[in-house]
């Protein structure tokens, strides 16, 4: 059984950093398509960042330069670093693992909330 555990949220001033865990077991993340997704109050899930199998990533507009995915294969695990927070990043951030373009599993979510 899948299952996708994510840490590392909370509550960031404006400028600050946080980085994300995500804790894979069931599958082995270095093949799947890994993302982090986000949802804030009132909006719709956005995909943030992707990582594919063969390290390609990929970014929504409003991250680029400031967020960083990565993976650690041995330890099986996914990562969001989050530099030069905005309140506008404020979310619930799930992780998410899929093959090619079809997400099968999602984490819980962990929320990150940045003040002005």
């Amino acid at each position: 059984q899948v299952q996708l555990v994510e840490f590392g949220g909370g509550l960031v001033q404006a400028g600050g950093f946080l980085r994300l865990s995500c804790a894979a077991s069931g599958l082995t993340l270095s093949r799947y398509r890994m993302h982090w997704y986000r949802q804030a109050p009132g909006k719709e899930r956005e995909l943030v960042a992707t990582i594919r199998s063969g390290g390609y990533t990929y970014y929504v507009d409003s991250v680029k330069g400031r967020f960083t995915i990565s993976r650690d294969n041995a330890k099986n695990t996914l990562y969001l670093q989050m530099n030069s927070l905005k309140p506008e990043d404020t979310a619930m951030y799930y992780c998410a693992a899929g093959l090619l373009s079809t997400v099968s599993d999602w984490g819980q979510g962990t929320l990150v909330t940045v003040s002005s």
